[in-house]
């Protein structure tokens, strides 16, 4: 019995539930590859209200993990009430798809990607577009945001997304995680239910009890969220470039929120203040008390109304407050 059972489609409804209650509706774009030659070509799946905005748009981009509508599922109904919600799988994830000669995408190809996916959408060319990403998905929001400039993005939200990251990182990544592991894909990509579980408790201030996730229903998500898609999922590891010289960071011109979990053990905490440090210290820092690295998932009400005063205080500026704490 337990070997027919699978969760996925479960979530899968329900997060797609949400979004359809939002109002958001899938589609896709087909747009010239940013990396590729002569008649080269992407495709480009999103969520978003049909027509043109009657809001200001929102951009938000998930991270290199579950399916973009999981990762946001408790944000589109809030955030749908004050913009026009756009939320697109980046290439290699989800319903977008790139060349299989080209070569991984780096942030900088996915930045390109979502840029002209906003100059193909009705009524968002030339708009100013508010961006939010989480995780790797934060990684391709700075990227974003810095090479259009503020004129075409801003304001900025980058949630547990360690744009500092180095080599050294993740030898700290393997320390915290214990034994066992010779690399950061072990966990990061897991292909058994320990190493399931090991993610699943560094990412989680509160993980799910064994009692919840026997090993047959941790195999069934590693089947369908990573055996399937590994090679590309590997593929896609190569392309990051954060903590390489192609990956400098400076300060952004926007105006910029950092919201981070104060138990995130794949991004430590310290790591916020150090890009926020990097960033001029000028932009503002929340910390989400007793959560990990999806603070929007671990405590969504908190999170959205830290993203939503933000954004909108932004959109009609008054004095600056900066939340930072120690």
């Amino acid at each position: 019995m337990g070997a027919s059972l699978s969760l996925v489609p479960v979530l899968d409804y329900f997060a797609r539930r949400e979004f359809l209650a939002a109002g958001l509706r899938p589609g896709e774009v087909t747009l010239p590859h940013p990396d590729g030659g002569a008649g080269a070509n992407c495709t480009v799946h999103y969520w978003a209200p049909p027509g043109e905005p009657r809001l200001p748009p929102l951009l938000l981009v998930h991270g290199f993990g579950p399916r973009a509508t999981w990762q946001w599922r408790c944000q589109v109904g809030p955030l749908s009430r004050h913009f026009h919600v756009i939320v697109p799988d980046l290439l290699g994830f989800g319903g977008s798809t790139y060349p299989s000669e080209a070569p991984p995408p780096s942030e900088a190809t996915q930045a390109a990607a979502l840029a002209a996916l906003l100059d193909a959408l009705p009524g968002v060319e030339g708009r100013r577009v508010a961006v939010a990403g989480t995780s790797y998905g934060g990684f391709v929001t700075y990227w974003l945001a810095r090479a259009v400039g503020p004129e075409r993005v801003g304001p900025v939200v980058i949630a547990s997304s360690d744009l500092l990251k180095t080599a050294a990182d993740d030898r700290g990544f393997l320390k915290r995680a214990g034994d066992g592991w010779s690399g950061v894909e072990q966990v990061l990509l897991p292909a058994e239910p320990a190493a399931m579980r090991k993610l699943l408790e560094m990412a989680s201030y509160r993980p799910p009890p064994a009692v919840m996730m026997p090993d047959f229903v941790l195999r069934d998500f590693i089947q369908k969220l990573f055996t399937e898609n590994r090679e590309r999922l590997i593929h896609l590891l190569k392309g990051i470039t954060v903590g390489t010289d192609k990956f400098q960071v400076t300060p952004l011109p926007q105006e910029v929120l950092i919201i981070w979990g104060d138990h995130d053990q794949l991004f430590p905490v310290e790591k916020a203040f150090a890009v926020q440090r990097c960033l001029d210290g000028k932009a503002s820092l929340e910390i989400v008390k007793k959560t990990g690295h999806a603070p929007q998932l671990e405590d969504p009400a908190r999170f959205n109304k830290v993203m939503v005063d933000f954004l909108l205080a932004a959109q009609n500026p008054g004095p600056t407050v900066n939340r930072s704490s120690p």
